[in-house]
């Protein structure tokens, strides 16, 4: 049997899993990561406790798996981009995270280039994206060395080569949606003419061997973290949809080979390139998400990660919140929008403020399920989701009952780290499917829509009304 060793490097944490050629998890570590959240919008990680991090935990899975591994697999951040000597592969700046807004100051002065950028690229000029943290960085700390998403340094750092692949490259700003290639206008309209860019290679390619976990092993399968859960889930046909619950909320979309863009306010991006192929998936974002109950732990609403449930009351009373702890991300794309509890009274307690957080995050979600529907053309039928925080029956249930469709919780929590393994699998096999490498799975839970129609309905009102008073920018997308 040959296994692989698949890491996850997020926002929050690296994961690295090893797993069998049936997608059977053999052993699993973790090295916990917090990203500095600074004044002005800044947030930024150390790039060497990123990659000691990837080092740490996959070493210490292969110890506990105690088996050879035929290569490894890496799924990224996605947005996140720093600086650093190509020569040495030493960062030049702090690694700067896809939350980071400080880079709208690019964005504005290219608002007049907005529908030409979101036709080209099927994204938002927006500071999530790639290019404008690339540009800030090179305006505002450094013109040395190289600029790149922190999977090309990672990958550098493991094998020497100078790769990203086309899921990563497509949320840039940098590349064409139909080509999924760099487009040199818009590294020109960014500022970034004459930087060196990385090779955009498929997800199911060797791009190199590292020694860094022992005997050399091939380096495959390389993708984007949301692209590599939607891939773990199976959704494979169009109109097939997953959200993945962590850091932030992401909700992607399968459209197949057709790069539509989206009508409703939600981006298009390469889902992956596999078999020669590529396949697109319409995505939208939720910037707080784990991070919302991070902070509702630390101000100490809730009293630990493992308690989000208990600390909720069984009813909000009323009160509402609007967890744009990080701005508002799809339909509204205000990064200067805030959080809010509103509803509230002498009488609303600590319970209250929880259930109302929770709820919110699960609102948010259904703002892109939403939109997602009217992208189709149809609304979803269920949402197959994964995550840290699917753990919270309470929000899982809000989610059906909000977004009313069922809800399937993916059996595992690794679905990132089984996406990027599926796709390592397929770089070693050439005869191997797609669908074989990501074998078929049944949801550990299923949550079913309790709430009538008509209270869901009023409830999302409600909170859109909420949702929109905390926008800074007037217009609105409906």
């Amino acid at each position: 049997m040959r296994h692989v060793l698949a890491i996850d490097q997020g926002t929050s944490g690296t994961k690295a899993v090893v797993v069998d050629d049936t997608g059977q998890v053999v052993s699993i570590s973790e090295v916990p990561l917090r990203p500095q959240y600074l004044p002005g919008g800044g947030v930024e990680q150390d790039p060497e406790e990123l990659f000691d991090s990837v080092v740490t935990a996959g070493r210490q899975a292969l110890a506990q798996a105690g088996v050879p591994v035929a290569a490894v697999g890496l799924a990224n951040q996605g947005e996140t981009v720093l600086a650093w000597d190509r020569d040495t592969g030493r960062p030049l700046t702090p690694a700067v995270v896809w939350q980071d807004r400080r880079s709208a100051t690019i964005c504005e002065p290219l608002s007049a280039s907005a529908a030409a950028v979101a036709e080209r690229t099927g994204l938002v000029l927006d500071p999530y994206f790639s290019a404008p943290k690339m540009a800030w960085l090179r305006a505002n700390s450094t013109t040395a060395g190289v600029v790149t998403t922190t999977d090309t340094w990672l990958v550098h750092r493991l094998c020497g080569a100078f790769v990203t692949d086309a899921s990563t490259a497509s949320r840039s700003l940098l590349t064409g949606l139909n080509s999924a290639a760099w487009d040199d206008e818009l590294v020109e309209l960014f500022g970034l003419g004459g930087e060196a860019l990385p090779e955009i290679v498929g997800s199911d390619e060797v791009v190199g061997h590292t020694e860094v976990f022992g005997a050399p092993i091939p380096v495959a399968g390389l993708i984007v973290d949301q692209q590599a859960a939607l891939l773990a889930e199976s959704c494979l046909a169009p109109g097939s949809a997953k959200c993945t619950y962590g850091t932030g909320a992401f909700l992607l979309a399968q459209l197949g080979g057709n790069p539509a863009r989206s009508t409703s306010g939600l981006t298009t991006s390469v889902a992956w390139r596999l078999r020669g192929d590529t396949s697109y998936c319409v995505d939208g974002q939720v910037y707080t998400a784990a991070s919302a109950v991070r902070w509702a732990i630390d101000i100490g609403l809730v009293p630990a990660p493992d308690q989000i449930d208990s600390a909720a009351a069984d009813s909000s009373d009323g009160v509402l919140c609007v967890p744009a702890l990080a701005g508002l991300a799809a339909p509204w794309w205000d990064s200067s929008a805030t959080a809010s509890f509103t509803g509230m009274t002498l009488s609303s307690g600590r319970g209250q403020l929880v259930r109302a957080l929770i709820e919110g995050i699960a609102a948010s979600v259904c703002a892109l399920t939403d939109l997602v529907g009217t992208d189709l053309g149809q609304p979803l039928t269920r949402l197959r989701v994964d995550g840290g925080l699917t753990r919270s029956a309470v929000l899982m249930q809000a989610q059906a009952d909000l977004g009313r469709i069922p809800v399937e919780v993916y059996p595992s929590l690794h679905a990132t780290a089984l996406g990027a393994a599926a796709c390592a699998r397929l770089a070693l096999d050439p005869s191997l499917t797609v669908e074989e490498a990501v074998g078929t799975w049944t949801p550990h839970r299923t949550y079913d829509p309790q709430w009538p129609a008509d209270r869901a309905a009023d409830y999302l009102d409600r909170w859109r009304r909420a949702a929109e008073s905390q926008l800074t920018q007037k217009e609105t997308t409906t």
